[in-house]
């Protein structure tokens, strides 16, 4: 049972009496616990809700279309409490952050309503035959699964759960129901690399067509690490070949299956030194949610619009300087971005300028774990002409604030009140925002 926060107005609830502070029972006499069971249980046309008001039970019945919000809101999308990691892994990176941010930065989800509803991986270890059960029942699809490796004994010590190794057997069990594999694998060197990798890509191979893809992406590491498991950065020589070994796998996936199912992250290819994969590389971008084809996406969408500028032009008001703050890892590839920009549009200027993460270490390259702080404090005596720009993953999911707590308005007062704005990674976007147009 679950409290209605409130009750859309002229909707179908709101005609047919509900009101906000009753409590949800069932849907069509199925018990209601999370937004699984409400979402399963709605997609009837009839509907019959059974509610609790002030102690008495009463019900209601209404017709809507197959796909229609019947207009409740919860406390909460999950309509309860978020499910909490069992896992100590000894590459978390929650377990490297430092003290004294805000609370929220440090609960750590490990939940597959989450993983339905906003693409979260977990890692099974918080399911039971039961929660199985309930996903194929009603064919919650894809689920995605953060797998690191599928040896049994080294899951187990990779993330310290004694049921770490056991719960792989759910990754068949989904699979025979025909339920979608979305999977990741974080590598750590001297762990789940080399042979180990080898093993986990021909295990989760063998899933096909369930297996979707799978993500291989390189451990992150902070400078706050002091009593956790020793882990050492890949160096390029052995970014590179990570990327060859997994390169090499997927060809054979591709020969076999007609897709090649595994991909290195950005974050390889920059560690090499590597050029990135043409478009074509990454089929569908199936895992560019994880970094996976995100900077060869942009550039083909990038590429497409700058054919383009011309149209753009009639908004664009010459001269401008305008700079953009990133991380060290996308640094070359915005800057070549915006050289090519410079070429096509007179009278206007970029400086694009790499900020280095001093507050989690300078081995912290990528643009969406930089602070507020350390952007401030780097650009302070540079020039950022009329505008600052920045990658919208610097802020919170809602836009509001950098990890650090500063609010946009912040920055651009310490920067002597630069107007300052965030930038989405789509091509035509970074022209538009560059440029200075808006909608």
């Amino acid at each position: 049972m679950v409290c209605i926060k409130a009750v859309v107005k002229n909707s179908s609830a709101d005609h047919a009496g509900v009101q906000s502070g009753d409590i949800l029972l069932t849907v069509n006499g199925h018990e209601i616990n999370d937004v699984l069971d409400y979402r399963f249980y709605l997609t009837d046309t009839n509907v019959r809700l059974t509610l609790l008001r002030q102690g008495e039970e009463y019900a209601v019945r209404f017709s809507k279309g197959e796909y229609d919000d019947v207009g409740l809101e919860f406390e909460t999308p999950l309509m309860d409490k978020k499910h909490t990691c069992a896992n100590r892994c000894v590459f978390c990176f929650i377990d490297q952050m430092p003290r004294g941010m805000r609370q929220s930065l440090y609960f750590k989800d490990d939940d597959d309503r989450l993983s339905f509803l906003h693409g979260n991986y977990v890692t099974l270890t918080n399911l039971k035959d039961a929660d199985i059960e309930r996903l194929i029942t009603m064919h919650i699809s894809p689920v995605n699964v953060s797998v690191h490796t599928t040896n049994p004994e080294l899951r187990v010590k990779m993330m310290k759960n004694k049921r770490a190794g056991e719960v792989l057997s759910y990754l068949g069990r989904l699979a025979d129901a025909g339920i979608a594999l979305c999977t990741q694998i974080v590598l750590c060197k001297g762990l789940n690399d080399g042979k180990e990798l080898d093993r986990s890509m021909r295990d989760l191979a063998a899933y096909f067509p369930a297996l979707r893809s799978c993500a291989i992406v390189p451990v992150g590491l902070t400078k706050h690490r002091e009593g956790l498991y020793p882990l050492e950065l890949f160096t390029p020589e052995e970014s590179a070949a990570v990327i060859a070994q997994v390169k090499a796998f997927g060809d054979e996936c591709l020969k076999k299956y007609g897709t090649r199912l595994f991909y290195c992250s950005d974050e390889f290819y920059v560690r090499a030194g590597l050029p990135l994969p043409s478009e074509d590389y990454y089929e569908d971008y199936s895992q560019i949610e994880n970094g996976v084809g995100m900077l060869t996406s942009m550039r083909s969408e990038f590429e497409f619009e700058i054919q383009y500028v011309k149209d753009y032009l009639v908004d664009f008001h010459a001269p401008r300087t305008v700079s953009i703050a990133t991380g060290h890892a996308a640094y070359a590839h915005i800057s070549a971005l915006c050289h090519e920009l410079e070429q096509h549009v007179e009278g206007l200027t970029v400086h694009v300028y790499p900020i280095t993460n001093h507050f989690f270490g300078e081995t912290v390259t990528v643009a969406g774990l930089l602070t507020g702080k350390d952007v401030s404090e780097q650009l302070l005596d540079k020039e950022l002409g009329d505008e600052l720009l920045f990658p919208a993953v610097m802020l919170r999911a809602d836009g509001d604030v950098f990890l650090d707590d500063m609010t946009p308005q912040e920055l651009s007062h310490r920067l002597g009140n630069i107007p300052v704005r965030a930038t989405k990674s789509d091509g035509g976007e970074f022209i538009k925002a560059v440029l200075g147009i808006t909608d």
